[in-house]
């Protein structure tokens, strides 16, 4: 009998209709967008063969992510998130199929400026799809599940952030890159698919009619005025934006390790296979009881594994580096997301999923920048090595700014009846 519960109570988010659609829709769309990091990445190196180009590839997608985000989130909590996603998926497939006739032609100089511009045009997608993803879940799972379905959601964006990437690899060595674009802009479809199949929801939209810019500050002023969900972004921001490798692997595959874009593939797998062995493990034992605690020596263990891959020239020794900064990260993610979820009021989800994904979008695309920028001045591996050790430090400087993140505790056995293992 204690079995069977145990059994129900792991599988419990899946009987759900709509969360298994929302986990497809998810999935597809994670799939097709680090495929699409993948090609378009070691297509750039590939014809320039410069660290500043990639560093510019982050920047182009980041600037409209970015500047669009708080509107994003405005529009996030005042109309129907299902269809915005709708709206913006459609938009991501009409861009990768922009690429991949890109890619047939022949004149360099162009070809480079159309496909910065179409990754421009994707950068505008993000921008409304993302926070619509976050307020949209809370939609779809109820409370009592958060956990639960946090670790099935989780473990499907990474494992399909492991086997876009895997695949992609090959596929491109292959076919080219026209190939590959058309592979993705099927899997934005099928994304596309899922989230039309998902039933309308209730969605507690604000009537009162101030001005836009002022409904946009509440949800920055609560995410300022609330430690533990400012701290966790904060620590993300600076940890990713200093110790993120993702934007310069194209270089290490074909300089340093030398092992062509079906490794480059393999690599940029090798975080999210970690992150799928931790977030499974969540599925039953979640890390959220000592929340700060975790988070912080997550972060850590990330630092290290950077640093470890920045002095590797063993192709499976960086692999493993690789693997190790996933299951960290994957543990960071997923105490973030429970923080996100569970610190937001319903009324404000869009806005502070905007101001989050403001946050994570600076640290990944302007951390690229930063990186490339970094790595043309003193050389790719003494960048990432001194992006590694920053993070050591910047872990150790929030957890001493920051006690009431550290000391972060959320009552699992309110949310779900699960065992506590972190």
């Amino acid at each position: 009998m204690i079995h069977q519960d145990t059994h129900r109570n792991f599988t419990e988010a899946l009987k759900i209709p709509d969360i298994r659609l929302f986990i497809g829709s998810l999935g597809f769309f994670t799939l097709s967008s680090r495929a699409l990091a993948v090609v378009i990445g070691f297509q750039i190196y590939h014809i320039t063969h410069s660290p500043l180009a990639l560093g510019w590839l982050g920047l182009v997608e980041a600037i409209p992510a970015i500047s669009l985000a708080p509107f994003g989130g405005y529009i996030t909590d005042h109309f129907s998130r299902r269809k915005i996603l709708l709206i913006a998926r459609m938009f991501s497939c009409l861009c990768t199929l922009a690429l991949a006739l890109i890619s047939l032609q022949s004149h360099i100089n162009s070809l480079i400026s159309l496909l910065y511009f179409s990754i421009f045009l994707a950068g505008i997608a993000r921008g409304f799809a993302d926070p619509a993803n976050t307020a949209f879940e809370a939609q779809v799972v109820p409370k009592h599940l958060t956990v639960n379905a946090s670790s099935w959601i989780g473990s499907s964006w990474i494992a399909c952030s492991i086997l876009g990437p895997a695949v992609i690899g090959f596929v491109f060595d292959a076919w080219g890159a026209a190939v590959s674009y058309l592979i993705i802009t099927g899997s934005f479809i099928l994304s596309w698919i899922c989230t039309a199949h998902i039933s309308s929801k209730p969605q507690c939209i604000s009537r009162q009619k101030e001005h836009i810019f002022k409904r946009i500050g509440i949800g920055w002023r609560f995410v300022f005025t609330n430690q533990p969900l400012l701290a966790s972004l904060a620590l993300d921001l600076f940890a990713v934006f200093f110790g993120g490798a993702m934007i310069l692997l194209p270089i290490y595959a074909n300089d340093i390790l030398h092992v062509g874009v079906k490794g480059l593939g393999l690599l940029n797998a090798a975080p999210s296979f970690g992150a799928t062995i931790i977030t499974l493990i969540a599925t039953r034992y979640p890390p959220i009881a000592r929340a700060g605690r975790n988070l912080l020596f997550s972060v850590f263990g990330f630092g290290i594994s950077i640093i470890v891959f920045a002095v590797s020239k063993n192709f499976w020794l960086s692999m493993a580096a690789l693997v190790f900064s996933g299951v960290f990260d994957g543990i960071s993610m997923l105490i973030r997301r429970a923080i996100l979820r569970l610190l937001s009021p319903d009324e404000l989800r869009g806005r502070i999923a905007a101001a989050s994904f403001i946050f994570i979008c600076a640290s990944n695309e302007l951390g690229a920048f930063e990186s490339g920028m970094l790595a043309g001045w003193i050389g790719t591996i003494p960048c990432v090595l001194t992006g590694g050790i920053i993070t050591l430090g910047i872990v150790a400087l929030i957890g001493r700014l920051a006690p009431e993140l550290r000391d972060l505790k959320f009552d699992v056995t309110t949310l779900e009846r699960k065992s506590k293992f972190f």
